[in-house]
C-alpha cells in the first residue's frame, strides 16, 4: 500500500464506504512479511510513497517468484531491476510481466499509468550508454514521470547536444549518463537551471577502470548543481530524478 492508496482508504472510511474494522485490519498487517530468505517491507509505500523494489541479481528463480507473488498480494505492480532474460521468461509463467531486455527492467502486474508530471530529460554520451540510461528512464516512467530521451549527444560532437539546448533548458531534472571521461554532466550543468544527476557508466577503454574515471570526473565537476550516483546505477538515478521532479507538487 502506498500513500495514495492509504489516503483513498481513509477517505472511504470517512464517507462510510469502508468500515473502521476493515480499515484497521488492513493497517494491522505486520510492517514486513518474513519469507525466511527475504523480509518484504510491506509498509515502505506508506513511509516513502514508493513501494519496495526487487533487485533480481543474485536471486534464484524460485526466490524471485515467491517474492513477486507475495508483493502482488498487496500491490498492483512490482518493479524488478537487473532481471536476466532467462529468469524473466520463467517469472512470466507465474505472473503478468513486462520485460525490457535492454535495461533488464521488469514490471510485474499492472503497468502504472503515466501521470505526465514535469519532464525528466535523460541524455547519454553515446549509444553504448543507453542500457543504463534506459534503466533510469523506465524507473522514472514507472513512478509516473514524463521522460524525454536524448541519446548519443556526447561532448565528442558537442553540436549534437547544443541542437537540443531548448529541450534541456525546459527540463525539471536532467540525468547525464556517460562513460569514458564522463564530461557530459559538467557541460549540461553549465547550460541549465535545474538539478543534474550524473550517472557514470562502465563504458570505456582500460584506463576508464570500468566507470571509475567517469565517476571521479563527475564528482569533481566544476559546474554547480550536480549530484552523482554510483556506476551503472540507472535505477538510483531514475528514482532520485522522480523524487526531485515531484517536489514542486508538494509545495
Amino acid at each position: 500500500m502506498n500513500k495514495e492508496e492509504l489516503r483513498a482508504m481513509l477517505e472511504s472510511v470517512s464517507l462510510g464506504e469502508l468500515s473502521v474494522d476493515k480499515a484497521l485490519t488492513k493497517l494491522q498487517l505486520q510492517p514486513y512479511e518474513d519469507l525466511g530468505f527475504a523480509k518484504i517491507d510491506t509498509h515502505r509505500g506508506i513511509r516513502q510513497g514508493a513501494e519496495e523494489v526487487i533487485f533480481a541479481q543474485g536471486k534464484t528463480v524460485e526466490q524471485l517468484e515467491k517474492i513477486t507473488v507475495h508483493m502482488l498480494e498487496s500491490s498492483k505492480s512490482v518493479l524488478i531491476t537487473r532481471l536476466e532474460a532467462q529468469k524473466a521468461e520463467a517469472l512470466s509463467q507465474k505472473v503478468e510481466l513486462f520485460y525490457d531486455t535492454l535495461s533488464r527492467i521488469g514490471i510485474a502486474g499492472e503497468r502504472p499509468r503515466q501521470a505526465g508530471v514535469g519532464n525528466i530529460v535523460i541524455a547519454t554520451g553515446g549509444t553504448s550508454d543507453i542500457p543504463v540510461a534506459e534503466e533510469a528512464a523506465l524507473t522514472a516512467a514507472y513512478y509516473g514521470n514524463k521522460v524525454t530521451r536524448l541519446y548519443d549527444v556526447g561532448v565528442a560532437g558537442v553540436h549534437r547536444l547544443l541542437d537540443n539546448a531548448q529541450t534541456i533548458a525546459e527540463a525539471r531534472v536532467v540525468i547525464a549518463a556517460a562513460g569514458m571521461e564522463g564530461a557530459l554532466a559538467s557541460v549540461i550543468a553549465g547550460m541549465v537551471d535545474c538539478p543534474v544527476i550524473a550517472l557514470p557508466t562502465s563504458v570505456g577503454y582500460g584506463a576508464s577502470f570500468e566507470g571509475l574515471a567517469a565517476l571521479l570526473s563527475m564528482l569533481n565537476s566544476c559546474a554547480c548543481g550536480v549530484s552523482v550516483v554510483n556506476i551503472d546505477n540507472g535505477f538510483g538515478a531514475g528514482y532520485l530524478a522522480g523524487m526531485i521532479n515531484k517536489m514542486q507538487e508538494k509545495t
